[in-house]
Formats: structure tokens, C-alpha cells, sequence
């Protein structure tokens, strides 16, 4: 088994703890972020990114990170460039959603983001792959967290950039309390659509702040057919060979690394979506074998038919690049 696939948390992803800034994506920050790349790849060095970007300084390097992050820029000598999925999905003319209006770009974006090799977001990989519960307190997260980077290699986070990871993931995906003051909040944030964890409880409940973070292990069932059955296939590509072959639907449901963990989808609902992409698909099949295990069989390289049943999601345009290239160290991060 390569180091890609070991099953020790956190093996896979950088030492990137707290590179957000505190900050989780917001709208718009992608699509800022690659309009000013395509006129210059220092664009977001120069003195002048704030005014250029229409944010605060310490937004910049947050912009930076979620953009290389979700796989979007890369590192080209001293500054970013664009990659061929951020060209796929962003661009003006031609980009499948560049404004990131359909749930599906969203439920996508949150696919490449933890499930990237190597992954920039070791706390989510981790909440979302490897944690054995459900629900826990931000304390005991914490705790697992740091036991899993110490396990993996990585020098130890502080306890106050694990808190901060926790916190950015919380205001990242947690529906708010709904109130005049949590609208605008509620507007920048637009992965909490996709319904992933609990919401926050009321302010004031919990002054200790050990309130649970809650994955909602049923949220799966919300994502989209093609995206769901890209996932799939996008992991078989990586782990069972780039031809023609076959997975089982226990391990797509039960992987750390596959879409039933970090797509919140359950075997029964992956069943479902492949049998129903299947039987439009001639190249797919879902066959149960003597001992009455489920696989996925395709009879072409699953990169490319990942591709063909995403390219459902966006009509009459162009199929997604399968993976975005590798990142590089975490110095070049910036």
C-alpha cells in the first residue's frame, strides 16, 4: 500500500493548521482570487492585493490558502497561477459556474477540498475521514486532533491554532441561529447550504464553549447524483488503478478517504445513486457477487468516466479535470 493510502490520519495531508487565518472561504473569494491570477500570478504579493481583491490585509493569505487548497491555484516560481479545474469551473466565459450558484459546484468544491492529494486541511480531513464519532466537544476534538498529528509526524499544533481550525470549520459548514445579527454571516458563508453539521446552539447556551460539533452522517443523501457518482469513481481512479476494473461499495461507503466518509453518504444511498448512473451508462454496472457483496465494475479508466457523468451536472459543457496538481511544500503556501 502506497503512503497515499496509509490509514494513519493526517499521513496524507500537510502541516497546514491554521493557514486560513481564522477565515473560512467565502463567496466570491475563489472567483477574486482567479480573475486576478489570469493578470498576474504575484497579483496577490503586491502592496496594493487588498485594494485589487476588495479586502482586508489579513484576508489576502487567506484567499491564497482556500484557493490552492480546494485546487484551484498552484504554485508557479514566485507567485500562483490558475489551474485547468479552476479554468473549468471559473472562467467568465466559458466556466460551468463561476459564480458558484449550483449546489452541486459546491458539494464538488468540498470533494476536491478533503479528499485532495496531498490534502491542505488536515483538521477537516480528519473530522470528516477519521473521527470515530459523530459528536463531540470542541475539547475532545481538540484533544484527537492533536494526537493524530503527533501520530502522523507533524510537529504538534498550539492548542489555540487547533481551537482556531475548529472554530473556522464550525462557521464554515454550522447553520447559524438565524437572527438579525448571524444574516450577514449566514450570506458570506455558502457551504452551510450543503448541511453538514448541526447548527451552533443559541449564543449564550454554552459559556464554556464545549458545545458539540455534530456531523450530520445522513447529509449525503442531498448531494447530487453526479457528483456523488464522480466521487466514486474519482476515488477508484486513485485506489484501484486507472483502468478497467472495479470497487466495492463497502469500501466507497466505509474508506476514510472515500465519498460515504467524506461526502456524509451511506452505503444504501451510494447503492442507489451508482445503480441509477448505471443504468445510463453502458461502461457502468453495479453487480453483486456469490458472497452477496456489491461492487462497482467499469469497463473504461474511471478518471475519464468520472468525468462523463459529472459533465450530467453541468449540460452541454465541458467535463471537470479529474485531480489538480500536486501542491508542493507547505512553505509554498503562501
Amino acid at each position: 500500500m502506497s503512503p497515499r493510502y496509509a490509514r494513519v490520519p493526517m499521513s496524507d495531508c500537510l502541516p497546514a493548521f491554521g493557514r486560513h487565518r481564522g477565515y473560512p472561504p467565502r463567496y466570491g473569494w475563489l472567483r477574486k482570487v482567479y480573475e486576478a491570477l489570469l493578470r498576474e500570478p504575484t497579483a496577490l504579493r503586491r502592496p496594493d492585493a487588498t485594494v485589487l481583491l476588495g479586502v482586508g490585509k489579513s484576508m489576502v493569505p487567506s484567499m491564497a490558502f482556500w484557493s490552492q487548497a480546494f485546487g484551484l491555484a498552484t504554485r508557479d516560481g514566485q507567485g500562483l497561477v490558475p489551474t485547468e479545474r479552476a479554468h473549468w469551473l471559473l472562467d467568465k466565459e466559458a466556466g460551468v459556474d463561476p459564480y458558484l450558484e449550483l449546489d452541486a459546484t459546491l458539494w464538488l468544491l468540498h470533494w476536491w477540498l478533503v479528499s485532495s492529494d496531498p490534502c491542505h486541511v488536515p483538521t477537516w480531513r480528519y473530522l470528516f475521514g477519521h473521527s470515530p464519532f459523530s459528536r463531540s466537544s470542541r475539547t475532545e476534538l481538540q484533544g484527537r486532533l492533536a494526537a493524530a498529528a503527533e501520530a502522523a509526524g507533524h510537529k504538534t499544533p498550539a492548542p489555540s491554532v487547533l481551537a482556531s481550525d475548529i472554530a473556522c470549520l464550525v462557521t464554515m459548514y454550522a447553520p447559524g441561529d438565524h437572527t438579525a445579527s448571524n444574516i450577514e454571516d449566514e450570506l458570506s458563508n455558502p457551504f452551510r447550504i450543503l448541511h453538514l453539521l448541526d447548527p451552533e446552539p443559541p449564543a449564550g447556551r454554552t459559556a464554556d464553549r464545549s458545545h458539540l460539533v455534530a456531523l450530520r452522517r445522513a447529509a449525503g443523501r442531498r448531494c447530487p447524483v453526479p457528483v456523488l457518482a464522480y466521487a466514486s469513481l474519482d476515488f477508484a481512479a486513485w485506489t484501484a488503478g486507472p483502468t478497467g476494473g472495479s470497487i466495492s461499495l463497502d469500501r466507497l461507503a466505509s474508506d476514510p478517504l472515500g465519498p460515504g466518509r467524506l461526502l456524509l453518504t451511506s452505503t444504501s444511498d451510494l447503492r442507489r445513486t451508482l445503480r441509477q448512473v448505471a443504468d445510463g451508462h453502458a461502461d457502468l454496472a453495479v453487480v453483486e457477487s456469490g458472497d452477496g457483496q456489491e461492487t462497482l465494475v467499469y469497463s473504461r479508466p474511471p478518471a475519464i468516466l468520472a468525468n462523463d457523468v459529472l459533465a450530467s451536472a453541468y449540460p452541454a459543457l465541458p467535463p471537470a479535470p479529474l485531480r489538480a496538481p500536486g501542491a508542493g511544500s507547505p512553505e509554498s503556501m503562501s
